[in-house]
């Protein structure tokens, strides 16, 4: 494991109790709706098999449960174990919900071909170097026909919206984020990997590399954040 990715496990590791706080919090709980465009998105049907990569602490995963009322297989990887679990503890509250939780690295899903009908990735590929490679594994994981659907932040266009937008990202949610984490460095380097996160239509060619056809995306809330959906055909 390299030096940049340690730091990225140890980081996600310490900030795991106040995450989803945080989440709601900083977004103003525009991350809900967010997830729940997402799963829209799957077009899912019951019974499906879906995988949720960078999983945290398994809100789509839960999200999925929800819309489809149980009636789905779900498995959630993350490489942090302080996010699972995290996630571990929301699963045994009432309700309760059925998803499998794999400790695991998205560059080498430990699951066999052709096994998901969908496969999920929240606010997780701005953090992997090697994005083709992580999109090439999910390839290999769906089924034909199955949909990789991914949701990231994104920097919206020049103008008014950015500048306001980049005031906010780059200067008031640091100090928020280390004032209730504890943990500076996390919130100093979100609007970093955010910023070298590459426009929607670069993003969109990489999934190309990947193998994915019909590719779209979606952008919401301005352009904070973006959805993006392909096919394995």
């Amino acid at each position: 494991m390299n030096q940049e990715l340690d730091f990225v496990k140890e980081m996600f590791d310490k900030i795991a109790p106040q995450y989803d706080f945080l989440n709601r919090l900083l977004s103003m709980r525009r991350d809900v709706y967010w997830r729940k465009e997402m799963v829209k998105a799957a077009k899912l049907e019951s019974d499906a098999a879906v995988l949720d990569a960078a999983c945290g602490t398994c809100d789509v995963g839960l999200e999925v449960s929800r819309v489809l009322k149980g009636k789905v297989l779900i498995t959630g990887l993350d490489f942090s174990f302080g996010m699972l679990a995290l996630g571990k503890k929301k699963l045994n509250r009432p309700p309760g919900r059925a998803i499998a939780l794999v400790n695991g690295d998205a560059l080498n899903l430990p699951v066999k071909n052709q096994q998901f009908d969908a496969g999920f990735m929240a606010f997780g590929i701005r953090n992997i170097m090697n994005r083709i490679g992580a999109m090439k594994e999910f390839h290999r994981t769906l089924k034909p026909g199955g949909r990789i659907i991914i949701l990231e932040l994104t920097t919206p266009p020049k103008g008014l919206m950015r500048r306001l937008y980049l005031l906010y990202f780059q200067k008031i949610l640091p100090l928020i984020g280390s004032f209730f984490s504890k943990h500076g460095n996390a919130y100093a380097y979100l609007p970093e990997s955010v910023l070298k996160f590459p426009d929607p239509v670069s993003f969109a060619s990489q999934m190309k590399a990947a193998g994915f056809k019909e590719i779209r995306f979606k952008e919401m809330t301005l352009g904070i954040v973006t959805l993006f959906v392909g096919i394995k055909l």
